[in-house]
């Protein structure tokens, strides 16, 4: 009984939170900006806490086998597991590309974007790699598959008076995630909106705020749903899958808009072309492929979803649609005469 009240609460929790962080958004993005910077500077901070000290305390001998054997089982160590891991913690990654949907309420899209997503990006992926090779250093990997594998490397210095500290930086770091998570998702319908992709009121905006409130509102009441209900696991891989498939579908957009439009205007250009977009496709593909079967499964039921919203309000108030049959009805008519 006790075990089912202590569950009910977490949920609860993080019900709570989702709205608070709702709230905060459709007050104002600066509000908003000024709160998740506050919280980003402090996690940032605990990180390197945690790295000074137990940087000084790693076991070399850790690290050995630095590629553990595979157990006979797909995706248990081994290679196989190494791919499915990377699967697995994509989410880490998925805050990124929420940078580009704020694209409209920044001073300087076309220069702070870039810059914003790849020094972000750069950071983060080195402060990743220092985090895993010292915690893997300071305790064994077998002892780390829990929830809080951080506190547990702590505990393996001198400091463990330190274990509250990285405790509160991880939850502070799950509330930046959801901050920039339900900014990101709220944009994305006031942009299909303005597209005519959804009705209206995704892009009504709030007269003294400033905000898209409705979509900000509805994205964070719809996300306590699944948040309050389904297992994290479950909500993980959903995750996963779902950002890999927007990253591939990304990738592959600018191979055809670059044959397609070449006259489009490109403050940025892709380095590497064609090959990083290529490689981009290939990568979040495979690494969809080794999610579990009823991932992919909850995918198509999600997009299957979507696709019937599209069909039955989208296709027939999408404003690419209006374009392109205007287009097709004047090369008509100057045929015609």
């Amino acid at each position: 009984m006790k075990a089912n009240l202590d569950k009910s609460a977490a949920n609860l929790v993080a019900v709570a939170v989702l709205f608070i962080a709702s709230a905060v958004l459709a007050i104002g993005i600066r509000e908003s900006a000024a709160m998740n910077t506050a919280i980003v500077i402090l996690k940032v901070g605990i990180v390197l806490l945690f790295l000074f000290a137990g940087i000084w305390y790693v076991k070399p001998a850790n690290w050995t086998p630095f590629l553990p054997q595979n157990t006979g089982e797909f995706g248990h160590y081994g290679w196989s597991g190494v791919l499915r891991g990377s699967a697995l913690v994509f989410f880490a990654y998925i805050g990124f590309d929420a940078v580009s949907t704020a694209a409209q309420e920044t001073r300087n899209p076309k220069r702070d974007l870039p810059i914003g997503i790849l020094v972000s990006l750069s950071i983060c992926t080195v402060l990743y790699i220092l985090v895993s090779g010292v915690l893997t250093g300071l305790v064994p990997y077998t002892e780390l598959g829990i929830p809080h594998p951080i506190s547990v490397g702590i505990q393996a210095t001198p400091f463990p008076w330190l274990g509250w500290i990285v405790d509160l930086g991880a939850v502070l770091g799950l509330g930046s995630v959801i901050l920039v998570m339900l900014l990101g998702q709220s944009r994305v319908f006031y942009a299909m909106s303005r597209d005519g992709l959804l009705p209206a009121i995704f892009s009504r905006i709030h007269p003294r705020f400033r905000t898209p409130f409705l979509p900000t509102l509805l994205t964070g009441a719809v996300v306590a749903i699944p948040a309050a209900l389904f297992p994290i696991a479950v909500l993980g891989h959903m995750v996963n899958i779902g950002t890999l498939l927007a990253f591939a579908i990304v990738c592959a957009s600018v191979l055809v808009l670059r044959v397609r439009r070449p006259d489009l205007d490109r403050p940025f250009k892709v380095p590497g072309y064609p090959w990083v977009p290529i490689c981009g496709v290939l990568t979040s593909i495979g690494l969809m492929c080794f999610l579990p079967l009823e991932t992919w499964e909850r995918l198509g039921v999600w997009m299957g979803l979507g696709l019937v919203i599209y069909a039955l309000y989208g296709r027939k108030h999408s404003r690419v649609q209006a374009l392109r049959k205007s287009a097709q009805s004047a090369v008509l008519t100057s045929v015609r005469t």
